[in-house]
């Protein structure tokens, strides 16, 4: 008998077998699409929102820097880049001619791309929001938003203001105050397509960005130019590596106007960061510091010999000789020897003190980064020599800064100010949240003495080394100085200098301190000679400013109170009295009829021929009739076309010219008015 086949069976078992299986891989992703679309649904939504949204920053505006006055001196500057989607143009010829009009392209240009099958073109350019108005609502077309620094002032305070690096401030106000200024980023969703690439147009801001903080500063914008101005004529004249200029009040310690130029820029910051040897400029705080502890006044006399004097090995020169002097002849002639004489007075303690207390050897604490302290030796580490040579303004080193703000201690009555370079903070609505008032660091000398000792530097400008910085209406104190410069090998180059002078007026009631520094001038190099002229030119330049900071009645009263008293010594007086207190009419007069830049002027006697003026800007044609001892009164701005009385007439020293300038001004032009004769 023959037994059964298996065959069947086992056929059956493996379709068995193979249901199974399907039913269990079928159960299996049933079970599994179920989680994904049940369970984790959410999750998985999430990440393809992931993939296909970003989040990402919109930037904030950054606050502006502005001048005491309002005038923006850094702003953030919004543009527009522009890019076309080719592909998604619904009439490229429209599109073309759009480009050409919002954008000002070439028509060939624009032909080529919106005739393109790329997917995107980004235009390179920038476009004021203008172009953004012109292309809004155009598919295919896109407009994105950026933030530029802009310095509407273009270089004017650039030292000052700084700059930014990756959006970062760099160095000046940008730098110290990046924090206020930067704002708050607003935050946005993009969308991406599947290679993970922004899709052009497609994005919603979620948090609108906060815009930066305002920073004020003490800075006077006209002032700031006439500071540049005149930095740049004197660097270029006497041939000199570069230059400092600082100008400011003493009775507030604000900053009007600081100018550093080196290499023919003025992004620099020398004035606060580069201190040198101040040489004779430091003499009057030796000075001050035996009156104010009554060990000399300025009638003692001192012995100067034969202009030279050898005191432990080492021999000061002064540059004339003048044998026996008073205190204040020596100051005013600024003789060495009799000056080191004298510091033998102090002992070393109080000679550091008295130049500590003025603010040397420490840093000044302006609002600025980098800022130096300069060096001023403890008595400790002093040789036998260092008593005289700090007298004389070596073995020390300052900044201009300091060196401005120490004469503004003495132009106020003897007080220490702290410098102020920024006034306020304001936030993006115009709050003011943080104002930095006045604040006196010490009181250095009695009122006293910084009274006599003004006295005696009012005759170092009449009669002294300061002869180039007087001027006629206004009294002038000041100081000369000449230092020999150091080089990097640390020992003095033969031939090299630093000159310098600072001067403060008017000297009966101070405004204004001015001091400059020059490196290295070439041919003359003696500060009197050199740093001298620019702190006039400064001062004549502010007073025929039409807006300064200036207390315009007080000018008018000291020159009206001069006048008086000059009047009352020559009872015939040369030209008419009279000083209006209109600012303008102030005759801001230096004693040599010169036009600043080395061309002498007709008319320096009895009667003056009046220039042509014609061409001239408003503030040189103002500088050169002060000059030349006359009254002014103008109209409108830009060049001078024309003067009241004309050019070639006559016209007594003191009266009064009107100029009128092209823009702004009444009348047709040419049109003059106001006789000559006084005002």
């Amino acid at each position: 008998m023959t037994a059964p086949s298996h065959a069947p069976a086992a056929s059956a078992a493996r379709r068995r077998f193979l249901l199974l299986g399907w039913l269990v891989a079928t159960a299996f992703l049933l079970f599994k699409a179920g989680e994904l679309q049940l369970v984790q649904a959410g999750e998985w939504r999430a990440e393809a929102d992931r993939q296909h949204r970003a989040q990402g920053e919109v930037a904030a505006a950054r606050g502006g820097i502005l001048d005491r006055a309002g005038i923006p001196l850094a702003l953030s500057h919004e543009t527009f880049r522009v890019g076309i989607a080719p592909q998604e143009l619904l009439d490229r010829d429209a599109a073309a001619e759009l480009l050409v009009n919002a954008l000002e392209l070439t028509p060939v240009e624009a032909a080529r791309i919106t005739g393109s099958e790329r997917r995107w073109i980004q235009l390179p350019a920038r476009y004021p929001p203008a172009a953004r108005e012109a292309l809004s609502g155009t598919r295919g077309i896109y407009a994105e938003r950026e933030l530029r620094r802009f310095y509407p002032q273009q270089d004017l305070a650039r030292g000052l203001l700084g700059g930014l690096i990756d959006e970062q401030g760099a160095g000046g106000i940008e730098q110290r105050f990046d924090e206020h200024l930067l704002g708050t980023p607003g935050t946005r969703i993009l969308t991406r397509d599947s290679g993970g690439n922004p899709i052009p147009g497609e994005q919603l801001v979620v948090t609108p960005p906060t815009a930066g903080g305002d920073v004020v500063l003490t800075l006077d914008l006209d002032l700031q130019e006439i500071a540049h101005e005149a930095l740049k004529d004197a660097v270029a004249e006497s041939g000199a590596e570069g230059g400092d200029l600082v100008v400011t009040d003493p009775r507030t310690g604000e900053i009007l106007a600081m100018v550093s130029m080196r290499d023919g820029t003025s992004n620099h910051l020398s004035a606060i960061n580069t201190p040198t040897e101040p040489g004779s400029t430091l003499k009057p705080f030796v000075v001050a510091g035996l009156m104010d502890r009554d060990r000399v006044s300025l009638a003692d006399s001192v012995d100067t010999g034969m202009g030279h004097w050898t005191i432990h090995g080492r021999t000061i020169r002064d540059v004339s000789v003048l044998g026996k002097v008073t205190l204040a002849h020596a100051l005013q002639a600024s003789s060495n020897v009799g000056i080191a004489k004298m510091a033998e007075r102090l002992s070393p303690a109080e000679h550091y003190e008295t130049l500590r207390d003025f603010g040397f050897g420490v840093s000044a604490g302006i609002h600025l980064p980098g800022e130096a302290s300069g060096s001023l030796p403890h008595p400790s580490a002093w040789s036998r020599q260092s008593a005289a040579s700090l007298a004389i303004g070596y073995e020390i080193s300052a900044t201009p800064l300091q060196l401005a703000m120490a004469y503004g201690a003495l132009a106020n009555g003897g007080e220490l100010m702290e410098p102020r370079l920024v006034r306020e903070l304001r936030a993006p609505d115009g709050r003011v949240i943080e104002r930095f008032e006045p604040r006196v660091v010490r009181r250095v000398v009695r009122p006293e003495v910084a009274a006599e000792l003004n006295r005696t530097l009012v005759d170092a400008v009449e009669d002294g080394t300061g002869g180039q910085a007087r001027l006629r209406t206004f009294a002038v104190a000041g100081k000369s100085g000449t230092a020999r410069a150091v080089g990097e090998d640390g020992r003095y180059q033969v031939g090299a200098y630093h000159a310098s002078f600072v001067g403060f007026f008017p000297a009966e009631d101070p405004q204004m301190v001015v001091f400059v520094r020059l490196d290295r001038p070439q041919g003359s190099y003696y500060g009197g000679q050199t740093a001298a002229p620019v702190t006039r030119a400064t001062m004549e330049a502010v007073l025929a400013a039409r807006h300064s900071p200036l207390d315009r009645n007080a000018l008018a009263a000291i020159a009206r109170a001069r006048e008086a008293a000059r009047l009352m010594e020559n009872p015939t007086p040369e030209g008419p009295m009279g000083v209006q207190p209109l600012f303008a009419s102030l005759p801001a007069l230096s004693e040599s009829p010169s036009t600043g830049d080395g061309e002498a002027l007709e008319g320096a006697g009895e009667a003056i021929v009046l220039p042509d003026l014609r061409g001239l800007p408003a503030r040189t044609a103002i500088r050169r009739l002060h000059a030349l001892g006359l009254s002014v009164e103008w109209e409108g701005a830009g060049e001078i076309i024309g003067s009241d009385p004309a050019a070639g007439a006559l016209v007594q020293p003191g009266g009064s010219v009107t100029v009128r300038t092209g823009v702004g001004a009444t009348g047709p032009p040419g049109t003059l008015r106001a006789p000559a004769g006084g005002s």
